[in-house]
């Protein structure tokens, strides 16, 4: 990190592991969380939607908060996801990520399904609430929730609500929307970051973001990027993006969550990649795909178990 404030470099979301049976994996867990500090990132994010978290039950997400942050044990920061409809329950949850030592939370706005959109007051006053409790605050940016997030409310919060300090930016347009969040706010936007498996990376660290939030296949290889092009070696920075382009692609627009935890199969770090119905596992055509792009690579998470 590049000071005690603003996050750089990647901070990849940890998959959550399963017994094939469905059952949460905790020793899976607990090796999932070294391989990603053995890939030498600023950070990791757990309980995100790369984690699953709309397939884990609230007594399984407060065990694992509790897991992840004892067993990392200050070895990485950590970023606890805590987003819900009710802001009861997120404050909650922000609460227990504070008591056990996170370093922020990352919420999406409030939603529920398609139609239960929470207004632009009504996510305000969320946020604001989340503050009260006294840990930073990341605002995730993402298409799934529905709700439009403009930039001038995004300022809004940043100015006036203390503990927002953080954004994931991963909508449409995302290096345009970063260029406006930083000219409006300023110092209040400590940390822009971006999402989306870094398939707009080049683009979003060229408008200005200070890190990415991936997913932990290959986060040793985005981390360099990041560093490459805030080092301000841009035109090694587009050679390297261009080595992982295609399996980020890959995994972007093809595997979603399921492609770290395919790799991490595959490296001996958990014992089952499996996925909580109704997501169906990877077909065999695309796991190969996968796993061709990923060897040339020779990334941390195929063979840290080997």
């Amino acid at each position: 990190m590049a000071n005690s404030a603003t996050l750089t470099g990647a901070w990849p979301v940890a998959p959550t592991p399963f017994h094939p049976d469905g059952s949460l994996d905790l020793p899976g867990m607990r090796r999932v969380l070294d391989c990603i500090v053995d890939q030498g990132v600023d950070g990791v994010c757990i309980l995100a939607n790369f984690s699953e978290q709309f397939l884990i039950s609230d007594a399984e997400r407060e065990t694992l908060t509790r897991l992840c942050l004892e067993h990392l044990a200050g070895r990485l920061p950590v970023i606890v996801t805590i987003s819900h409809y009710a802001t009861p329950i997120v404050v909650e949850r922000a609460r227990l990520a504070k008591q056990l030592g996170a370093v922020a939370v990352m919420m999406m706005p409030p939603y529920h399904g398609a139609l239960l959109k929470g207004s632009a007051e009504q996510t305000y006053e969320q946020f604001a609430r989340v503050s009260e409790v006294g840990i930073p605050i990341m605002i995730q940016d993402a298409p799934l929730s529905g709700v439009d997030l403009p930039v001038p409310l995004l300022v809004r919060m940043a100015r006036e609500i203390p503990m927002v300090q953080h954004f994931k930016i991963e909508s449409v347009g995302t290096a345009t929307k970063l260029r406006a969040l930083i000219a409006q706010g300023g110092e209040a936007i400590v940390s822009p970051l971006d999402g989306e498996e870094g398939i707009t990376m080049l683009a979003d660290l060229d408008a200005g973001a200070t890190g990415t939030m991936c997913s932990a296949m290959i986060s040793e290889l985005i981390q360099e990027v990041v560093t490459t092009h805030r080092g301000g070696d841009r035109d090694l920075a587009v050679a390297q993006y261009t080595r992982i382009l295609p399996a980020i692609n890959h995994e972007n627009r093809q595997c979603g969550f399921r492609s770290a935890k395919a790799a991490m199969l595959e490296g001996g770090v958990i014992a089952s990649d499996f996925c909580r119905h109704p997501i169906a596992p990877l077909s065999p055509e695309t796991r190969a795909e996968l796993l061709g792009l990923l060897r040339p690579l020779d990334p941390i998470s195929l063979r840290w178990g080997r």
